[in-house]
């Protein structure tokens, strides 16, 4: 089957399979949005115009100047350059095996940590904290307090933190959350802030990450590392058998 022809352009046939592999070559998240056709008519008006000045670069014997040789020559170097540079860390290569007894060596690293999540009221002054605390327990909602008293910009989400991890928030914070109790307001609780009320709604303890969950990581990360390795090596291996000078 004849392939679709988009336009001609000096002469040249412009398919939508030339237009495709040139979509193809960009990035993926490009890819995604030059599926939209008025997207793919620029990329079409791309090549138009490349074909055009391709055309005239041919009349005026372009390729012929010693500008456009001198360039080449350079484009040779630089092409072969980056192919020998490539060719060397694409030979590293990571086993099943090692990828295992890094995780072995490591589990710390993959560990999910501990988690809570929380509301709070940030005030001023402990009186106002008192006062808070008291219309909560008269039977106010937490969330309702934290919209009339906190300071803090969560008040228009009830003072709703989300989950957090230890170390995200500041040491007298943290060791309230942590070790208070579900479903009671603890506080007023000191910081660096103002006085603040804490509602924890749920916790979650600690738990360990599966290999299979962070294999690809670890791969990765060794990979970069043999690689790293692999072109240092090279030109320590390289600068001995042609020699480096730095003036």
């Amino acid at each position: 089957m004849d392939e679709k022809v988009l336009a001609v352009a000096a002469g040249h046939e412009i398919t939508e399979e030339e237009l495709n592999t040139l979509i193809r070559n960009y990035p993926p998240e490009q890819q995604v949005y030059l599926s939209n056709p008025q997207a793919r008519d620029q990329v079409l008006e791309q090549l138009i115009a490349f074909h055009l000045f391709a055309k005239m670069a041919e009349e005026e014997k372009i390729m012929e100047t010693k500008e456009y040789q001198d360039m080449i020559e350079k484009m040779k170097v630089e092409l072969a350059s980056h192919m020998a540079a490539t060719q060397t860390i694409e030979s590293a290569k990571v086993t099943a095996e090692e990828e295992q007894a890094y995780y072995e060596a490591n589990k710390a690293r993959f560990m999910q940590g501990e988690r809570v999540s929380a509301r709070h009221i940030l005030v001023d002054t402990e009186e106002l904290a008192q006062k808070a605390a008291a219309e909560i327990a008269e039977g106010k909602s937490f969330a309702d307090a934290a919209k009339e008293y906190s300071t803090c910009p969560t008040k228009d989400q009830g003072g709703d933190l989300g989950f957090f991890s230890r170390g995200q928030m500041v040491p007298e914070f943290e060791k309230a959350a942590f070790e208070g109790e579900l479903n009671q307001v603890i506080g007023p609780v000191k910081t660096q802030f103002g006085y603040h009320l804490i509602l924890v709604e749920q916790k979650e303890k600690g738990s360990e990450t599966s290999f299979a969950q962070v294999q690809e990581q670890i791969h990765q990360q060794l990979i970069q590392e043999k690689q790293r390795e692999l072109y240092e090596s090279k030109i320590s291996e390289l600068t001995e058998k042609y020699g480096v000078e730095k003036k």
